[in-house]
């Protein structure tokens, strides 16, 4: 029962499990905007779902072994977009 779940973590699959999670939670929020008649592009839900993303394909690819670069990259990107996601939501 367990040897699943080790291998998950081992080959750091369980990132990818994240992410796609959080992918399906942006298409059912987009979904919900849509269904319930908003008007435009509901942009600010999907910056505040990007910032979890970049940090869940960070421990993936530490998880995976991956070179200190590729960490660095998703924490930044993860930082930029959370920046971006509190610069808009300050100036309202």
């Amino acid at each position: 029962m367990m040897d699943w779940l080790r291998w998950l973590h081992d080959s750091g699959h369980v990132a990818d499990l994240v992410v796609a999670v959080i992918v399906l939670e942006g298409v059912g929020l987009i979904w919900l905007h849509r269904r319930v008649g908003r008007p435009g592009w509901p942009w600010r839900m999907v910056l505040a779902l990007i910032p979890g993303a970049a940090l869940v394909m960070a421990l993936g690819a530490a998880l995976r072994g991956a070179d200190w670069m590729w960490v660095g990259a998703w924490l930044l990107v993860s930082l930029g977009v959370h920046l971006t996601d509190m610069w808009v939501r300050w100036r309202r």
